[in-house]
């Protein structure tokens, strides 16, 4: 169950005045679902891109589960700023954009 590592990466970056760079939120922005985000997609003009705008997002963008509220509410402890989604639903953690970019790089 990856929910409370997941929440902990956001938490770490609300800790840390980080934006949270938010793929979901950016699809929200949008209206629609995109299989992959553009550059260009991130920099669209909405309270909700997580990119452009500190912070969270002015509403929820979905109906949590209870899972979810509970991970929101009790995230894991760890140091992790970024993931990066698997094709299989999971994710990679990692500390630094450097380990980022290579994850992301690696699962092309």
């Amino acid at each position: 169950e990856e929910r409370p590592i997941i929440s902990a990466v956001f938490h770490n970056r609300l800790r840390l005045k980080r934006p949270l760079e938010s793929c979901a939120t950016v699809q929200y922005a949008l209206g629609y679902h995109k299989p992959k985000l553009t550059y260009d997609d991130l920099e669209i003009n909405s309270p909700y891109n997580t990119y452009r705008n500190a912070g969270l997002p002015p509403a929820p963008i979905a109906n949590p589960g209870l899972d979810s509220i509970l991970a929101a509410l009790y995230p894991a402890e760890v140091d992790y700023l970024y993931f990066v989604a698997k094709s299989d639903g999971s994710h990679v953690f990692t500390k630094t954009y450097n380990d980022h970019l290579r994850a992301q790089r690696n699962l092309k």
